[in-house]
C-alpha cells in the first residue's frame, strides 16, 4: 500500500467523522446509528477512490479529479437517502477536492 493510499484513507475516515458529527447536529441528534456508519464509510470509500494510484497531472486536473470522485463516490450514498440529503451529496464532492489538495501538497505521497 502505497503512501498516497494510506494518507487518502486516512483523511477519508477523518473527513468522515466530521461529516458525521454535522450529520447528527444537522438532524437534531436522531440520527440512526445506520445512517452514520453509511456516512462514515462512505467517505472512507472516498479516500480509498482518491488514494488510487493516478498518473502524475497538474494541480488543477488533480483538484478537479477529487471533485469528480467526491460527486461519483458521494451519489452512491446520496441516493440512498431519496436523494433528499443535499448537504451530504455536497460535501462529498468538497471532500474530494480537499483529500487531492492534501494529497497533491507535495510529491512525497508517491
Amino acid at each position: 500500500m502505497t503512501k498516497r493510499m494510506k494518507t487518502a484513507l486516512a483523511g477519508g475516515a477523518l473527513l468522515g467523522i466530521v461529516c458525521v458529527i454535522g450529520a447528527y447536529i444537522r438532524s437534531g441528534s436522531s440520527a440512526s446509528s445506520d445512517f452514520v456508519f453509511s456516512l462514515w464509510y462512505n467517505r472512507v470509500i472516498l479516500g480509498l477512490v482518491v488514494g488510487a494510484p493516478w498518473p502524475d497531472t497538474t494541480k488543477r486536473k488533480a483538484l478537479l479529479r477529487g471533485a469528480v470522485l467526491g460527486l461519483l463516490v458521494s451519489f452512491a450514498f446520496y441516493s440512498s437517502t431519496g436523494f433528499e440529503d443535499h448537504v451530504s451529496f455536497l460535501a462529498g464532492i468538497v471532500y474530494g477536492v480537499i483529500l487531492e489538495w492534501w494529497l497533491s501538497r507535495t510529491k512525497d505521497t508517491k
